[in-house]
């Protein structure tokens, strides 16, 4: 590194060394670094480096290489291959995961957060003994999977005595590294660009020094590198050279120096470009095969001498000369060069495949087959980018037709996971180019009905065609078939698809040729048709209770069907079952999920504490992975939650989750939203705006209407009809829907008809109505009992039985308050007081002291759990686990855990709920 590569650099280098400080002060964090090629990060990260060693702060480093992209997991490999001797030191279910990533087992694919977990582990249990620096130079070439894992842990060392610097070129990365600060390293100035020049080349003629000034543009690597180039050319010539792009003149400068090489140094340095992180050994080997003589290391000091090598690694001093190298050749050059290597490669598989398909021009089904095998393998590691590129090049490369076909909607189903929707596009016009299997089309279908994510009228027809068609499938494929199934079912959930193609879809269901107590078929029989059959569903879902479960992920729809049909006690039960083996397996999108549907439940049981605590966690999660139904809808819970207790924020949220869903047609988005404006106006005493909220979720003319949610919301809509100037239209809304209460026996619908019976009711029969109202709510529905108690209590003050109404609206207030329902809270104290009784609010509880993370941690170490299982459990370091209960422990006013089980006497376990 010249020692003028810095001058500028002063802002960028006092960032970098308050980062490596941090390690050297036993905390951590980590930086994205970003700019153009050559504009300098790599100077001042290896300047970071060397700072770093010499306070005695282990370096790692991990080099992203363009040949490798496709390769999962390579980087990674390359992060924990130094610390690969305390890979058996970690807890099983990581090791193995991690083991199996990085190809040391042939285990099932793992979870790729239960691979993360097990890499912050292995860094967390190396930094107690001394620092670490983690580098990922060229992060934009690295393979997704290990750049998924690399952000995994990068926001989550933050406690620990590790910093981490990501180097990319661009802004592209995705989810990867979100919420992490950037350092955005711009070109120098003017003068410091004069500067530079002078100082590496001091003897430029004058118009050869203009001329690199203008074409550099305030590129280091271009100041440093092109005086070279132009140093042969007379100040006329280099007037009037064209204008290049700054990589395109770089590289240009870089073949300059290429071309004046021996042919057997060319032909190593092209091997080696093509050959990744591969060893110098593997390239000479290459090159004596391709010409047919010896080579030895003996012709790399001349690649030294032209400054396109390191001396001491030997590796190229810059991706751009990489570049150079493969641009310099011809393409017979290039196709030679990767089947010498292919040759090479025997022992090595996957980079084998890569070099084989690299040097086959037209289509090849060895090739292919290969590369098939390739993806295999890499799925079996969680690598799914890897294997979709696999998959892609396979295709690319097959001759036979079935073949193809499958390999283009396998990679289309791959791309969909990942979130790659121009790819799905791309695949899926393919595929229909073929004459399909039935097999084919329903996968085809499947595929196209998912990643359309857009739940609107007018695709009724088509969700029915898909179900008729999953019954087929099922006959060979009971899991497709499910999974077709559960596509054309996502339009009758989150869409209105119409109620013929409604029916055809319950029609399908009842004809799939799967066991009928199948936890799946169970499940999607209630979604599809949640009240005509809502009586034997129910039922059925009930008795899944007492099964086994056999995949957590079962356990997801069955609570999704029940909070549908208007059991939320049930969803909630349901949807607890799942997460802990989901945190155990890492599977963060279908725990997402899992949490998302438990704050649901909760929204609807009133239960704001839980459903907070769970609504948060899935947010975390789902910050890492990024499924837009689950964030879309979780928006619209959060403005429920932010209704029920008060919060200011309610219309804000529910005004992010309107943008948010309208786009993507998602109902059930826009019916949380306007069922938190209605909350929020109704507990407001503004009777009128919340009729009008409430009654889009009832209007099917309306984005908002939802067939099922609207059960959850019939109290309200009457209470705000009766207070209003909407008694009528409310009340043929209920009587309405109290058809509906006679063939389903779905919780949330009678409890709503019954208490909205009574708030419709003339004087003389509403007492009645209203005991028989809180006679039917569940005993495990406690905040819809309190709701009950609100009404009844208010209506007996108004009657001027204002004795009798104290005990009632005080159970009501009891229990709002015990629920965190701090707008229902209020509103019972409103009537109290108003039948001249005070009621103070609650002061704060220890859930209110508390950060939702904190809580968490908080009562598993009140159970007796260690930092370490805490940290298995949550998804964090056990360092990072003494810092919360150290933040904590002032907030509850105790000093040690073994106070803690007493501190939190009253609250509940989010783990346990």
């Amino acid at each position: 590194m010249h020692p003028a590569t810095l001058l500028g650099r002063a802002t960028e280098s006092l960032a970098l060394a308050s980062l490596v400080q941090r390690a050297s002060a036993g905390s951590g964090g980590a930086l994205v670094v970003e700019g153009a090629p050559g504009v300098g990060k790599s100077a001042l990260v290896a300047e970071a480096a060397a700072s770093a060693a010499s306070r005695g702060i282990r370096v790692i480093t991990a080099l992203g290489v363009e040949s490798e992209e496709d390769v999962a997991f390579a980087g990674l490999h390359q992060l924990v291959h130094p610390l690969r001797e305390r890979i058996d030191d970690l807890p099983g279910p990581q090791r193995d995961a991690l083991r199996a990533a990085i190809g040391l087992s042939e285990e099932a694919a793992p979870a790729l957060h239960l691979v993360g977990l097990a890499v912050l582990t292995l860094l967390s249990d190396a930094a107690t003994e001394e620092p670490l620096l983690m580098v990922v130079e060229d992060a934009h070439w690295m393979d997704r999977a290990s750049l998924d894992v690399v952000g995994f842990v990068a926001r989550r060392v933050e406690s620990d005595p590790i910093v981490m610097i990501v180097v990319t070129r661009g802004s592209d990365l995705r989810l990867e590294f979100a919420g992490l600060p950037v350092l955005q390293v711009d070109p120098l100035t003017d003068g410091v660009s004069a500067e530079l020049l002078d100082a590496v080349a001091p003897d430029l003629g004058r118009q050869v020094r203009m001329r690199v000034l203008e074409e550099a543009a305030g590129n280091p690597l271009a100041l440093t590198e092109l005086p070279l180039a132009l140093s042969s050319v007379d100040g006329a010539s280099a007037l009037t050279l064209g204008p290049l792009p700054l990589t395109g003149r770089l590289e240009r400068a870089f073949a300059d120096r290429i071309s004046r090489l021996p042919a057997g140094t060319r032909t190593v340095l092209l091997l080696a470009a093509l050959n990744g992180d591969g060893t110098t050994d593997e390239s000479l080997a290459a090159a004596a095969r391709m010409l047919e003589t010896a080579i030895d290391v003996e012709a790399l000091p001349q690649a030294v001498d032209a400054g396109l090598l390191e001396a001491r690694t030997m590796g190229f001093r810059h991706p751009l000369m990489r570049s150079a190298m493969h641009d310099a050749a011809t393409p017979t050059q290039r196709r030679s060069a990767h089947a010498a290597l292919a040759a090479e490669l025997r022992n090595h598989p996957d980079r084998r495949a890569w070099h084989v398909a690299a040097a086959t021009s037209g289509r090849d089904e060895r090739a292919a087959q290969d590369l098939d095998l390739t993806a295999g393998r890499a799925l079996r590691r969680g690598g799914f980018a890897a294997a979709l590129a696999a998959l892609m090049r396979s295709a690319e490369l097959t001759e036979d037709p079935t073949a193809l076909a499958d390999r283009l909607v396998r990679a289309a189903e791959l791309a969909l996971e990942l979130g790659r929707v121009a790819i799905v596009d791309d695949m899926l016009d393919q595929a229909s180019s073929l004459d399909l299997t039935a097999r084919d089309q329903g996968r085809v279908a499947w595929v196209g009905i998912i990643r359309g994510g857009v739940w609107t009228r007018g695709e009724g027809a088509a969700t029915a065609e898909l179900a008729e068609m999953a019954v087929e499938i099922a006959a060979t494929e009971a899991v497709l078939g499910l999974r077709m199934l559960w596509a054309a079912i996502l339009h009758c959930v989150y869409g209105e698809p119409g109620q013929e193609a409604r029916d055809r879809v319950a029609a399908a269901a009842d004809r799939m040729p799967v066991p009928a107590d199948h936890p799946l078929l169970v499940a999607l029989r209630a979604l599809c048709a949640p009240v005509d059959r809502g009586r034997s569903a129910l039922e059925s879902l009930a008795r899944q209770q007492e099964r086994l479960p056999e995949d957590p992920e079962w356990d997801g729809y069955l609570a999704a069907a029940a909070v549908t049909m208007g059991a939320p006690v049930l969803g909630m039960r349901l949807a607890a079952r799942s997460l802990d083996a989901l945190r155990a397996q890492g599977r963060f999108s279908m725990l997402s999920g899992a949490l998302l549907l438990r704050a649901a439940s909760a929204v609807h049981l009133g239960d704001v504490r839980t459903g907070y605590l769970a609504a948060e966690e899935s947010a975390d999660l789902n910050r890492e992975i990024g499924q837009v139904i689950v964030e879309t809808t979780l928006l619209g819970v959060r403005a429920q939650i932010a209704a029920l207790c008060g919060d200011p924020r309610t219309e804000e949220r529910a005004a992010e989750a309107e943008r948010a869903a309208i786009p993507l047609g998602l109902r059930t988005a826009l019916a949380h939203a306007q069922m938190a404006r209605g909350q929020e106006a109704l507990c407001q005493g503004r009777y009128g705006d919340a009729f009008g909220h409430l009654h889009r979720v009832f209007d099917p003319a309306d984005p908002a209407f939802h067939p099922w949610l609207r059960f959850y919301a019939v109290s309200g809509l009457a209470e705000a009809g009766v207070r209003s100037d909407w008694a009528e239209v409310a009340r043929g809304i209920v009587e309405e829907l109290t058809a509906l209460g006679e063939v389903t026996p779905s919780p949330a619908l009678l409890c709503g008809l019954r208490l909205a019976h009574a708030l419709l009711s003339p004087p003389e029969e509403a007492e009645a109505l209203y005991r028989a109202a809180l006679d039917s709510v569940p005993a495990d529905w406690p905040f819809e009992r309190a709701r009950a108690h609100l009404a009844f209590g208010t209506w007996l003050r108004r009657e001027r039985r204002t004795s009798e109404s104290r005990a009632v609206l005080e159970a009501a207030r009891e229990v709002f308050d015990a629920l965190g329902a701090s707008a229902w809270s209020d509103r019972a104290r409103q009537e109290l007081r108003a039948g001249g009784t005070s009621s103070p609010r609650q002061g704060a509880t220890v859930v209110d002291l508390l950060t939702s993370t904190e809580l968490r941690v908080a009562h598993l170490a009140a159970q007796g759990l260690t930092n370490r299982q805490i940290g298995e459990r949550m998804y964090i370091s056990p360092r990072t686990v003494s810092t919360h209960l150290q933040r904590m422990f002032p907030k509850l006013g105790i000093a040690s855990r073994g106070e803690l089980a007493a501190r939190l006497a009253g609250t509940q376990d989010p783990h346990a709920m």
